[in-house]
């Protein structure tokens, strides 16, 4: 199941490319190389940065946390080859849109438990 979620999170990130200006992806590859550094991102960087935030983000009930996301999705966009996001605003748009998505496609293959 890692691998097709891994091919869908590639066809999600060109999907955003596709509806966002300002987001370009050059092909499928550099698109499965975005999915991992974005996991990547999230494992070291994303902790770090929601931990020094924890005060803002507690102020704005939670909303900073959609700059944060916007930040590393940027951040994405500077380190991954192929992928480039023009501006604030395209990251913040991509990374919402991922955000909702993401979490469908990692319940793919998931069993449900009866209770």
């Amino acid at each position: 199941m890692f691998i097709v979620r891994w091919i869908l999170s590639a066809l999600l990130i060109i999907f955003i490319a596709w509806i966002i200006p300002g987001i370009t992806i050059s092909n499928f590859v550099s698109a499965l190389i975005v999915v991992v550094i974005m996991g990547l991102v999230n494992i070291f960087i994303r902790p770090l940065v929601q931990l020094i935030s924890l005060p803002l983000n507690f102020l704005t009930l939670g909303i900073f946390g959609l700059i944060i996301n916007a930040l590393l999705f940027l951040l994405v966009g500077k380190i991954a080859p192929g992928f480039t996001i023009n501006g604030f605003w395209a990251g913040f748009f991509g990374a919402l849109i991922l955000s909702v998505f993401t979490p469908l496609i990692n319940n793919i293959g998931v069993k449900k438990e009866n209770t």
